[in-house]
């Protein structure tokens, strides 16, 4: 999957999967332009692992929550290096194991609509409108350009309670975008969704042995699945290889077992 020349934007990429994203493309071949919210030391630690690869990378930091900062951020991920081919809206809150934790549903909801659901479509609408304009004025072949959003594989099904309910209501949403999405901006642009399952971050690090038992029982593969399981997977569809896969939610998640076991 070889994606020199290209130039990639994955927010939310100081950590987990969009760090495993972020250096799974720059390993391909792309220049990377890396985002985070808090911790700007994690991307600059980044910037000089792409480097040493070869690649060019650049951070910005910026809060999705804060309009201004919204608003401007794809005309400074655009402008970083004159343009963008591949652009991964990996960017999501953290309401289970940071400061939001014991916060209440309507909090959580709020937090996660606004960082979550709201920035993967306006960025998405914006850069896929830029994309468009640039594939035709380049005569570029179609395919080349791509938007990779990020969905929940429970989405589609239900999860019974409030993580259940907060991440099938935000994570649907996204999901469904994304196929109306990929309607808008065909053929010039391609836009998938990825939709993860049990994915050993920084939640399931950590998770009681209820939930562990969950995981693994939930997926065929009788494992959690890693950051670098969705990284490969997202690597691909960016890449000239998928250039006829568009509008798909793609689920990782090992194949997912039905006869769950309740924690």
């Amino acid at each position: 999957m070889k994606l020199e020349n290209s130039i990639a934007v994955v927010t939310g990429s100081s950590t987990g999967i969009g760090r495993a994203i972020a250096l799974r493309l720059a390993e391909s071949g792309a220049d990377m332009v890396l985002h985070g919210c808090h911790s700007i030391a994690a991307l600059e630690e980044m910037v000089g692992e792409i480097t040493r690869m070869g690649r060019r990378a650049a951070c910005l930091q910026a809060d999705f929550c804060n309009p201004s900062q919204l608003n401007g951020f794809v005309e400074s991920a655009w402008s970083t290096f004159g343009s963008v081919d591949l652009w991964i809206n990996n960017a999501g809150a953290d309401v289970l194991t940071g400061e939001l934790n014991d916060a209440s549903f309507a909090e959580k909801l709020d937090v996660l609509w606004r960082t979550d659901v709201i920035p993967t479509i306006l960025f998405s609408r914006d850069v896929g409108r830029r994309m468009r304009s640039l594939s035709r004025s380049a005569n570029a072949t179609p395919g080349r350009f791509s938007i990779l959003n990020m969905g929940w594989d429970q989405a589609s099904q239900g999860m019974a309670g409030d993580s259940g309910e907060l991440f099938s209501t935000t994570k649907g949403a996204i999901m469904a975008a994304t196929k109306s999405l990929a309607q808008s901006l065909a053929p010039e642009v391609r836009v998938n969704c990825i939709a993860p399952g049990w994915i050993r971050t920084a939640w399931g690090q950590s998770a009681s042995d209820a939930w562990q038992v969950r995981a693994t029982h939930e997926s065929l593969m009788s494992r959690w699945g890693t950051p670098d399981d969705v990284a490969q997977l997202a690597t691909f569809l960016a890449s000239p290889q998928a250039s006829f896969i568009s509008g798909q939610i793609i689920s990782a998640n090992g194949g997912f077992r039905f006869n769950q076991i309740a924690p």
